[in-house]
Order: structure tokens, then C-alpha cells, then sequence
């Protein structure tokens, strides 16, 4: 795994190439960044389907619930199939952009 650390998030990159171990190893080392805002950049896995992509399901719920943002980009995936639990871009900006205005709100107590 590539960790990427960025002012407010890191950004999490697999560099191997399934992305259901991906998923199980964040998972397994989540008391690690759970203070943290996260980005899992899973960009280069090309088609990737949904059932793939479920994967990171729980593990966002878990993250959001604590309080931190958790963005996944990935370009590939239909985000009309995408459940709303998960935020899906697909750029690694707009994943900052995404962490950028979810501080904001809950600076503001939203």
C-alpha cells in the first residue's frame, strides 16, 4: 500500500491488484487512521463493478461514524449504482474538494 499524507487527509493507493484484499487489509488496519480523513484511491483497477466496490461498505460507515471523511475515486464505476453510504469521484481533487467542505460543515455543527 502507497500512503500519501496531504494537508488534512492521506490518501491510500493499493499496489496490488485486488481490490477485495485492499478492502480487508484498510479494514484490518483501521484503529490506525480512524482520526484521519481518507481518500482510497482505487483509480487504476479499470472496470471495476459494483459488488467490488461493497467491499468498502462497512468500513466507510464505520469511518464516517467516528467523525472523518472517507472518499473513494475510482472513474470507472456507474455512481447511479453507487448506494449513498459511499462517496464515489472521480479524481483524486475532487475527493479533496469533497474533505475540504465536509470540515467545513462539521465546523459549522452540521
Amino acid at each position: 500500500m502507497i500512503i500519501t499524507e496531504k494537508e488534512g487527509y492521506r490518501i491510500f493507493a493499493d499496489e496490488k491488484s485486488d481490490v477485495s484484499e485492499f478492502a480487508s487489509f484498510l479494514e484490518s488496519i483501521h484503529p490506525k487512521f480512524k482520526n484521519d480523513n481518507v481518500v482510497v484511491d482505487i483509480l487504476k483497477y479499470g472496470e471495476l463493478q459494483l459488488n467490488e466496490l461493497l467491499h468498502f461498505l462497512e468500513l466507510s460507515n464505520r469511518h464516517r461514524k467516528g467523525g472523518k471523511s472517507f472518499v473513494i475515486a475510482n472513474d470507472t464505476i456507474n455512481i447511479e449504482q453507487v448506494p449513498e453510504e459511499l462517496l464515489v469521484v472521480p479524481t483524486l481533487q475532487e475527493a479533496e474538494d469533497i474533505i475540504q467542505m465536509e470540515e467545513i460543515e462539521r465546523d459549522l455543527g452540521f
